[in-house]
C-alpha cells in the first residue's frame, strides 16, 4: 500500500505573515518575496557607492570637491554609512506599512540638485535642512490627500505612459552605466550627443561584461527560469571578478573609459568595519533663510518639493502596473499610507545627511523576480542595514553586472505601451513626450511635467477643456513654475 506524503500545516507565524502580507492573495510566496528582495538590493546597492560621490568628497582639496558656502565637505565614509541607514530604515517602513515592494533610497534627483545647486548657496547642514522642510511639505500633502487625489486624477493613459518612460529611463541608465552609451565630448565636434561604447565599439571589458549580462538575463528570462535576475547578477559578477584578475581593467575614476564605472570586482582587504554616523542629525531647519533669505530658500524648497511629489508618485504609477497591484485605472489600494510614508523618506533622509530618500524605480528589478508585497521590502531593508557593516563586501558587485538587469526589466516594462491609443493625437503627443523626456533629461518629473502640460495644452486646442480634471490644470501651472525656476531666481536676486 502506498503511503502518501502529506503536505506539512503552515505554522501560526507562517499564516499571520502570509495575511498581514497579503502573500497568497497577491500571488506569491515566502521564497518568491525574500528572492525579489534580494534582486531588488543588488539592483539598488550602488547607491551605497554613488550618493557619497554625488555628495561627498574625499578631500576640500580635491578638484571635483563638492564643497559648500563655507568651504565644507560631507566626508565620502560617513555618507555612505547613513546611505545605508536611511535606505534600510525607509524601505522596511515602506513594506511593514505601505505593503508594496517597493525599495527606498537617496534620490539621484535630488542629490545632485543639492550637490550642483543649493550647497553651493548654504552650508550643507543647511542645504539638508531644505530636505527636511520639503518632506514634511510633502507628508502635509499626503495627509490631507492632496497627494492621493492628484495620482487618481492623471489620465489612465498617461500613467502607461509614466510606466513605459521609466521603463526606458532605467533601460537609459543601465546601458549609460555599463559604457554601452556614453556621451561624446564637446571637443569631438560632432552634433552627436551620445554614441556606442568607444569609438563606435565594444572597446573595453566591463562593457563586454554588461553585454554578456544582458544576454543571460534575456535567456533566463525567456527559459522561465526562478530567480533569473538574480542568478544572471551572480554570474555576470563573477566573470567580472575573473576579467579583473586576469586583465587588471581597474577603476575608470572618470578619467579611464576603458575601466569598471563603479565598484572593482576584486574582493577588498577589509570585510567588515563599523558604520560612522556622526552625520545624523547634522541639519538646520532654517538656517538657509538666514542666509540667503526668504524668497531665495522659499524657491528652491518649491523646487525640492515640485521633484519629490512627481518623482515618487511616476516610480510607483509605474511599479504598480508592473507587479499587477494597479486597478484597470491604473490606481493603487492603500495609496495614501504609501505615500506618508514615502514623503517621511525626505525628512529622515534629511535628517541624516543622506539626502532625500524616495522610492527606486531600479525595485522594477526585484519585482520582475517576482515581489508583489512588503516583505521583499523588509529582506531588502536588511540587507542594507547589513551593508552599512558590510560596504567593503557588498561593492564587490560592478555596476556593470547589475546594470543588465535594468535594461531586461525596462524591456519587460516598455509592453505597457500598448494601454495608449495612439490614434488620438491628443492623448499619443503628451504621451509620447512623457516616454521620450524621462530618459533625455534624465528626469521622471521632467517627463510628467512635459506630459502634463502638453495634455491639457492639446485638450484645451481640441475643445475637451472641460474634461480635463481642475487638478491637471492646477499641476499643470505649477509645473510651468518649475520649468521656469531659474529666470524667476535670476529676476529677484
Amino acid at each position: 500500500m502506498a503511503v502518501t506524503e502529506k503536505t506539512p500545516e503552515p505554522t501560526k507565524s507562517s499564516r499571520l505573515l502570509d495575511n498581514y502580507f497579503k502573500i497568497t492573495e497577491r500571488g506569491s510566496s515566502v521564497g518568491q518575496e525574500v528572492r525579489g528582495g534580494l534582486v531588488t538590493f543588488v539592483a539598488m546597492a550602488y547607491i551605497v557607492v554613488l550618493n557619497p560621490l554625488i555628495l561627498g568628497s574625499f578631500s576640500a582639496d580635491d578638484a571635483a570637491a563638492k564643497t559648500d558656502v563655507l568651504g565644507n565637505i560631507l566626508p565620502v565614509g560617513q555618507v555612505a554609512a547613513v546611505t545605508a541607514l536611511v535606505a534600510g530604515l525607509m524601505s522596511i517602513a515602506f513594506g511593514i506599512i505601505a505593503n508594496y515592494p517597493f525599495g527606498i533610497a537617496a534620490g539621484l534627483g535630488i542629490n545632485s540638485l543639492l550637490a550642483v545647486s543649493i550647497a553651493p548657496q548654504v552650508t550643507w547642514p543647511e542645504a539638508m535642512g531644505l530636505v527636511v522642510i520639503d518632506g514634511l511639505i510633502i507628508v502635509a500633502l499626503a495627509v490631507t490627500g492632496f497627494r492621493t487625489a492628484v495620482f487618481n486624477a492623471i489620465p489612465r493613459e498617461l500613467k502607461a505612459a509614466i510606466a513605459v518612460g521609466i521603463g526606458m529611463f532605467i533601460a537609459f541608465i543601465g546601458l549609460v552605466d555599463a559604457g554601452f552609451v556614453r556621451r561624446i565630448p564637446d571637443a569631438a565636434g560632432t552634433t552627436v550627443p551620445v554614441g556606442l561604447g568607444i569609438n563606435g565599439s565594444i572597446g573595453a571589458w566591463p562593457t563586454a561584461v554588461f553585454v554578456f549580462g544582458v544576454l543571460l538575463m534575456g535567456i533566463l528570462v525567456v527559459r522561465k527560469v526562478r530567480g533569473g535576475l538574480l542568478i544572471g547578477i551572480v554570474v555576470t559578477t563573477v566573470l567580472a571578478a575573473i576579467v579583473e584578475a586576469v586583465f587588471h581593467v581597474g577603476a575608470s575614476k572618470g578619467v579611464d573609459p576603458t575601466g569598471w564605472n563603479l565598484a572593482v570586482p576584486a574582493m577588498p582587504d577589509v570585510l567588515a568595519q563599523l558604520p560612522d554616523l556622526s552625520l545624523v542629525g547634522e541639519f538646520s531647519l532654517f538656517g538657509a533663510f538666514t542666509r540667503v533669505g526668504v524668497l531665495a530658500a522659499s524657491l528652491l524648497v518649491f523646487t525640492l518639493v515640485l521633484a519629490n511629489f512627481f518623482d515618487a508618485m511616476g516610480t510607483m504609477t509605474g511599479l504598480g502596473k508592473e507587479a499587477g497591484l494597479a486597478d484597470k485605472d491604473g490606481n493603487l489600494p492603500d495609496m495614501g499610507k504609501a505615500l506618508i510614508v514615502e514623503g517621511a523618506g525626505a525628512v529622515v533622509g534629511g535628517g541624516a545627511s543622506a539626502s532625500s530618500n524616495t522610492v527606486f524605480v531600479d525595485s522594477a528589478a526585484g519585482i520582475a523576480e517576482g515581489a508583489r508585497t512588503g516583505l521583499a521590502n523588509v529582506v531588502t531593508g536588511l540587507l542594507f542595514l547589513a551593508a552599512m557593516f558590510l560596504t567593503p563586501l557588498y561593492s564587490v558587485v560592478p555596476i556593470e553586472a547589475a546594470a543588465p538587469a535594468l535594461v531586461v526589466v525596462g524591456a519587460l516594462m516598455i509592453g505597457q505601451v500598448r494601454d495608449i491609443d495612439f490614434g488620438k493625437f491628443s492623448v499619443a503627443l503628451p504621451a509620447f513626450l512623457t516616454i521620450v523626456t524621462m530618459p533625455f533629461t534624465y528626469s521622471i518629473a521632467n517627463g510628467i511635467g512635459v506630459g502634463f502640460i502638453s495634455y491639457v495644452v492639446l485638450a484645451v486646442a481640441g475643445g475637451n477643456a472641460k474634461k480635463v480634471h481642475p487638478l491637471l490644470w492646477v499641476v499643470a501651472a505649477l509645473f510651468v513654475a518649475f520649468f521656469a525656476v531659474g529666470p524667476i531666481t535670476d529676476a529677484i536676486t
